[in-house]
Order: structure tokens, then sequence, then C-alpha cells
């Protein structure tokens, strides 16, 4: 007999975007599944609005507010502990599921027997669409690791309920301005087991100038020192070290923080010579080059900083 589909919950936290929305919960609601699926739509920061509730068979859109901690991870968190779905989604309110994305994932899940599953993604900023796919079917902790994967965009994540309320656990709260709280998660989610990937782009991440993290440097110096003290997988492995260094040297330029900058930047580069960030920084912080031109060219490569 062959599995029957599970329910699945749709995490959709919007702050702001409300011109957005229509497209990113269309392509949701019009996924070709024949299990049932519920989106819940939290407002964070604004009333929400009830107009975008519906209810068919097999689809439905609920509308709360985030009564956790104000930003991304407490709307996030707002919405899972109300999920009634056996598999639980998440997707950003700017970003779009493309047709097949939710089907071929289940049945991956299906088929593994994994707890989370990835899929590969498509950079899009204006004219530009960047296909990026995960290198491997299956991400470990050595994976996250070593870096980011932003491959594994958190608008890709599909995990069993059970697992995101049990061992991997909601989205920490306490990261300050949420910066890398996907991070954060999958390198939780592959301790309890592999992250499955469909490897192929079945999601597209919309990249813009209101984009949040784009210039809030003094937070993402801040977060990066929240995560490297969270875990120690990150403090054992040379090369995560020298991303977050260089990460956080160049966001030390960006403040105008010379010094502090160059200092980060060559321990770096102690940990791995090959490492772009800390070179940019160290270019920053002596005025040769503006952050802002940086970030909007690395960006156009559909890498970022």
């Amino acid at each position: 007999m062959a599995p029957t589909a599970p329910s699945v919950s749709v995490l959709v936290p919007t702050y702001d975007r409300e011109h957005l929305l229509p497209r990113t919960l269309e392509a949701i609601l019009g996924q070709e599944y024949p299990g049932e699926i519920e989106v819940i739509l939290t407002y964070d920061k604004n009333p929400p609005n009830p107009a975008h509730e519906r209810s068919t068979p097999g689809r439905r859109v609920r509308v709360i507010a985030n009564t956790r901690t104000p930003g991304l991870a407490g709307a996030r968190n707002s919405a899972a502990v109300q999920a009634t779905g056996e598999l639980v989604a998440l997707c950003d309110d700017d970003d779009i599921w493309l047709p097949g994305k939710l089907a071929k994932q289940v049945a991956l899940m299906q088929a593994t027997g994994a707890q989370t599953c990835a899929t590969g993604i498509y950079v899009v900023q204006g004219e530009k669409r960047i296909a990026r796919v995960p290198a491997t079917a299956a991400l470990g902790v050595a994976d996250f690791a070593a870096k980011r994967v932003v491959e594994a965009s958190p608008s890709t994540v599909l995990v069993r309920r059970e697992a995101l309320l049990g061992p991997i656990g909601l989205v920490d709260e306490q990261i300050p301005g949420s910066y890398g709280e996907d991070w954060d998660w999958l390198l939780r989610a592959a301790a309890v087991g592999p992250v499955a990937v469909v490897t192929e782009p079945l999601v597209e991440i919309v990249w813009h100038p209101g984009s949040f993290f784009r210039t809030r440097w003094a937070t993402i110096v801040e977060a990066l020192d929240y995560l490297l003290d969270k875990h120690a997988v990150l403090r054992e492995n040379p090369t995560a070290l020298a991303y977050i260094y260089g990460r956080k040297a160049f966001a030390l330029a960006a403040l105008g923080r010379g010094s502090e900058a160059r200092h980060w930047a060559r321990e770096s580069l102690r940990r791995k010579p090959s490492e772009r960030r800390p070179y940019l920084a160290a270019l920053v912080s002596v005025g040769l080059l503006p952050a802002g031109l940086v970030t909007r060219l690395a960006a156009a490569t559909g890498r970022g900083m």
C-alpha cells in the first residue's frame, strides 16, 4: 500500500510585506499535493490582517499575531506551537515555492525516514535568477559547521512536527536580531539526523534592497559572537572560524571600527588563507572600498557577504 500524504503546516512570518503576500500564499496553496495544507500567517509587530484567512477543502490559511519575542524567531515559534500538520514547513513572506516542491520533499522523507528535508534554491534579484543547490543528497553537522550552506534556505525546510517540538527544538529567540537563526537551527536538526536534500532548485529566494540584514552590521557582530559561544562545533572547525571571523571583520569595517576589523581579518586568515571576506574587510577598513559597493556586488553573484 502506498504511504498516505501527511498533512503539512506552513509557517509564514510577515512584517511590512503586505503587497508580497498574495504571490507567496498562492504558490503554497497551489502545490499539487494530495495532503492537507494549512498556512499559519504570523504578523510580527503589526496587527494581523484577517483578509488573508481562507478555508477550502484541503487548504486553509490562518492569521495570527506573534505572541512571543518580537522578531523572526518569535514569529516562527508562535506559529510552530499552533501547527496541526504531521509535517511543518517554513516559508518567508517574499519567497516562492515552485511546482512540485512539497510533493518531492515528502516523497524523499518517506523513502529515507529523514526528520528534516531541504531543497536547492534560485536566488532572484530583479531579472537575475541564479540556481544554488547543495552538493550532496544529505547534509550532516560537519557540513553545516564547515559552511552556512545558504542553499538550504529556511524557505526550503520541511520537518516532522514531533522532531521540531522535541529533540530539535524551536527557533532560538535569544539570537540577537534573529540573525543566523537558520544556521543555528540546522546545526541542531543535523545533530538529530542528516538533513535530506532534494537536489534541485524548488524555491525562489528573493533578494532585494529591503533585505533585513543587508546593513545591520552591529547586530551581525553580536549574533556571530552568540553563535560561537553556543556551538562548540563551530569553535572547533577552522573553516567555520574563518568564515565567522571574516564576516565579523567585514561588519566591523562597515561600522568604521578599522582596528578591530583588521584584527579579526588576521584571525580569519590564520584559519583559512583563501577566505575572501577578510581581504575585503581590510580594504573597507582603510577606505579603499565602500562596504555598500562590496555588499551589492556580492549579492549580484547570488552569494552575499
